[in-house]
């Protein structure tokens, strides 16, 4: 496991039960390089929404504990936030969270002649994707076909 899979999968286990306290969900953990500096990115959600009031308070828990724990050597930024109205799907639980919800699918190559989708995500396994068009068709898509795929947002 690379450092950066073992620093967010041990953030990932400190942070889960501080947010099962409050009844929020852990949506994402990045730990991540931007030019000199290193972050450790948590992107939480719930019914409702998050609120900024709801990030800071995971945030101090959060920090005392890593503080605490110390196992990441670099020095970090520590980064608590919603995942926003147009968030990327990138895991399974991410999927699972996004079911009967509305979808925008991007792929590499044209897939049903097209490279754009949107749609209720119906279902998912490691191979493939079920998209519900507003026709009511129903496509299956390659998940190695899949560039981005990310909720929905209307403006």
């Amino acid at each position: 496991m690379s450092k950066k899979e073992t620093y967010e999968k041990r953030s990932e286990e400190i942070v889960n039960p501080i947010l099962d306290d409050k009844g929020f969900k852990l949506w994402d953990v990045e730990y991540v390089k931007e030019g000199p500096d290193y972050y450790l990115r948590v992107y939480i959600d719930k019914e409702g929404g998050i609120t900024i009031d709801d990030c800071v308070e995971v945030s101090r828990k959060l920090s005392e504990e890593l503080d605490a724990e110390d196992f990441i050597e670099d020095a970090y930024i520590l980064e608590v936030s919603s995942p926003g109205l147009g968030r990327t799907l990138k895991n399974n639980r991410d999927f699972e969270n996004s079911i009967g919800k509305m979808v925008e699918v991007k792929t590499y190559s044209p897939v049903y002649d097209n490279k754009e989708f949107t749609g209720v995500l119906l279902s998912f396994d490691k191979e493939s994707i079920g998209l519900k068009k507003d026709n009511d068709v129903i496509l299956n898509i390659n998940r190695n076909d899949i560039a981005k795929i990310s909720l929905y947002v209307e403006f």
